[in-house]
């Protein structure tokens, strides 16, 4: 669906919901380790790369241990970057939280397998039962490596293969789901993400047939206007009608299932925010009083739930356009 909106001025987000979102029980604790990658792909919000140098430091990564063995409120253990392969605690996480019965999804950009040093990564995600969700942001090559590089495509698809080769996507014990975000946009003929249910059967039959490659899910993701997206539609003055197309498709029926309401997520210095985004644009959760909160305040406070509420920005409409966004991809 292609639409040009009319740009009206945009209404803040709590006002669209009439009230505070709010968070529910914390489930799911999500550890950005840094901004290290090998890639340094045009829609990444966290603006990772090769040069980057920012990681969780020994003292922050003993901290997230010492959290994730002392509240079992906590489900799923979610490790993301940059890459987060590459960083300071990363296998010493995935075995805290293996330890402790908690699922571990570890947000993979596949071509980290070929990089020396990484070589056995898919059989170590294999013999911890790491949940992969990897990026592939189409099913045919072009796409992927406009988006990405050049020759990311070819080895994202040998990746696949050896995680197909281990039982990935076979074994019900082994989740394999790859991730799909719409190309930046342009100009103003702005689009929805396209149906979930609808690409992931294309994307299942043409990896199949193709590649014999066999995965769990598809989840479509909204480019939000943050990071590298940002600074491109800004320099493009589209950066406004952007924010404006996305809050003209706010959808009410995805606010129950947000990703920010029940989880946390920690950067690499250890301090705490609603989602991904927010620790991209430097808006940290706060308690009820206004303080700001860090793995630290949790552990001493003996609890996660301290924040009451989740704070908003305009982008937080990349999340409720449409079928909606998150991590786990639509969510209506």
């Amino acid at each position: 669906m292609v639409q040009t909106p009319t740009q009206t001025a945009i209404p803040a987000f709590q006002k669209t919901l009439g009230q505070p979102l709010s968070k529910t029980p914390i489930s799911t604790l999500q550890i950005n380790l840094g901004k290290k990658c090998n890639l340094a792909c045009t829609h990444c919000h966290v603006e990772a790369g090769p040069k980057r140098t920012e990681e969780l430091s020994p003292e922050i990564c003993a901290q997230l241990i010492q959290v994730i063995r002392t509240f079992p409120q906590i489900q799923t253990v979610d490790l993301t970057g940059g890459a987060p392969e590459m960083h300071y605690g990363f296998r010493q996480l995935v075995a805290a939280a293996r330890e402790t019965g908690k699922d571990v999804i570890v947000r993979s950009n596949l071509t980290i397998f070929f990089v020396p040093g990484y070589e056995d990564l898919p059989r170590y995600f294999a013999e911890n039962q790491v949940r992969v969700v990897a990026s592939l942001p189409c099913y045919l090559e072009d796409n992927v490596d406009r988006q990405r590089g050049t020759g990311v495509y070819q080895d994202s698809i040998a990746a696949l293969q050896r995680l197909h080769a281990l039982g990935y996507g076979r074994d019900p014990a082994l989740v394999l789901d790859l991730v799909y975000n719409p190309p930046v946009p342009r100009n103003q003929d702005f689009s929805l993400t396209p149906n979930q249910a609808a690409l992931e059967q294309d994307y299942k039959a043409y990896l199949e047939n193709h590649f014999q490659i066999q995965f769990n899910h598809l989840f479509t993701i909204t480019n939000l206007p943050i990071g590298r997206v940002k600074n491109y539609l800004q320099a493009h003055e589209l950066y406004e009608p952007y924010l404006s197309f996305l809050a003209a498709h706010h959808n009410g029926k995805t606010v129950p299932n947000l990703m920010c309401r029940n989880q946390l997520s920690v950067d690499y210095q250890g301090n705490i925010f609603d989602c991904d985004f927010n620790q991209m644009e430097n808006l940290p959760a706060r308690t009820p009083d206004g303080q700001p909160v860090t793995v630290q305040h949790l552990l001493e406070a003996n609890s996660l739930d301290a924040i009451k509420t989740v704070a908003t920005k305009p982008y937080c409409y990349g999340c409720t356009a449409g079928s909606g966004s998150s991590c786990g991809g639509a969510l209506s």
